[in-house]
């Protein structure tokens, strides 16, 4: 489980049939660790200065920008929640639901103003005010409109992140709020269903 909070930005070394190196400056990395590599969990498969190494896994190669990166690239890095950390960002699994091109990313005034086209077929899970991961980074939504969500980044998050170096039209990692996934998950599943089972449903959920 991750916060969204980065805590570092790792340079990629090699990246060829399955596996990633990068360089991580992180302290305390061990091989069976979980990372947040650009918001996808990977673990640490071979740990020696400074030089951590993952195995990338079809589906994560197919799911994720991680297919794209090449030597030089810098991607955000988290390590996993430890128990009693505070949750400063929100619950992240590291489980990437799509990738979603940039739309437009522009300075406005000392924030930076972010728009993302959400894949057809997701919008129910995206709500204003609510929480997003994109590049494993949590953000909030201001707005939803049309396919699009609308994110403000503070001056800490844009310099301290990969953000600073995407453009309109690259792809980001999104993962939507688990939370929000259940949710709608259930609601889905009790479409046709009358009202007052539906309540007793959420009222079962609340116990």
């Amino acid at each position: 489980m991750f916060t969204g909070l980065v805590e570092a930005l790792g340079r990629v070394e090699d990246l060829r049939v399955g596996r990633l190196r990068l360089k991580c400056t992180l302290e305390e990395i061990k091989v069976g660790d979980s990372l947040a590599v650009n918001g996808v969990c990977l673990t640490a498969v071979k740990v020696e200065a400074g030089l951590v190494e993952f195995d990338l896994s079809q589906e994560t190669l197919q799911r994720s920008n991680l297919k794209t990166l090449r030597p030089g690239d810098l991607v955000n890095l988290e390590r996993a929640l430890k128990v009693g950390d505070r949750l400063g960002g929100h619950i992240l699994q590291g489980h990437v639901d799509f990738t979603a091109p940039i739309v437009q990313l522009t300075q406005v005034g000392k924030h930076w103003s972010l728009v993302v086209r959400i894949r057809e077929g997701y919008e129910p899970y995206f709500v204003e005010k609510g929480s997003v991961g994109i590049d494993g980074i949590s953000l909030t939504i201001n707005k939803v409109e049309e396919g699009l969500i609308y994110i403000n980044i503070i001056p800490h998050t844009y310099e301290s992140t990969n953000l600073k170096l995407r453009k309109a039209g690259h792809l980001v990692n999104v993962e939507v709020d688990i939370i929000g996934k259940y949710v709608v998950n259930y609601l889905q599943r009790l479409q046709g269903v009358p009202l007052q089972r539906k309540l007793e449903g959420i009222y079962n959920i609340g116990l």
